[in-house]
């Protein structure tokens, strides 16, 4: 299992712009072949720090999901950072082979990783 997290900081006169084509992106990326999960993060502290993670069942899908049309909006989409983004990715073992609860815990102590503080991602929701 395969475990990415992409974290941004974006201009804040750019946020709702890169937190609505993100948000309009996940849905598709959801169904995309091997992705298990992808949740859009926004601080509690800093709103303009935003994470996008995702969690793939194997290094292909992966890849595969990285040479795709939506990657590369995601990434035109990251022109509206102040600053460069970071990608970080992990390959995660589960023993249960099921992606359960560990799967869960990883994720979180994922989340705890990315934001180097003691600072906690919130799951952005979209407004309907």
């Amino acid at each position: 299992m395969m475990l990415v997290i992409i974290r941004m900081k974006v201009l804040p006169e750019k946020r709702m712009e890169l937190s609505q084509t993100i948000a309009l992106l996940i849905g598709s990326i959801r169904t995309e072949k091997g992705c298990k999960r992808c949740d859009f993060c926004q601080s509690t502290e800093d709103e303009n720090n935003l994470w996008l993670l995702e969690q793939w069942d194997t290094l292909e899908n992966l890849r595969s999901h990285l040479k795709s049309r939506r990657f590369r909006v995601l990434r035109g989409a990251m022109n509206l950072l102040k600053e460069p983004h970071e990608m970080i990715f992990h390959t995660v073992f589960d023993p249960a082979g099921n992606g359960g609860d560990l799967t869960d815990k990883l994720v979180s102590l994922a989340y705890d990783k990315s934001c180097g503080s003691h600072e906690r991602p919130r799951e952005i929701r979209r407004k309907r």
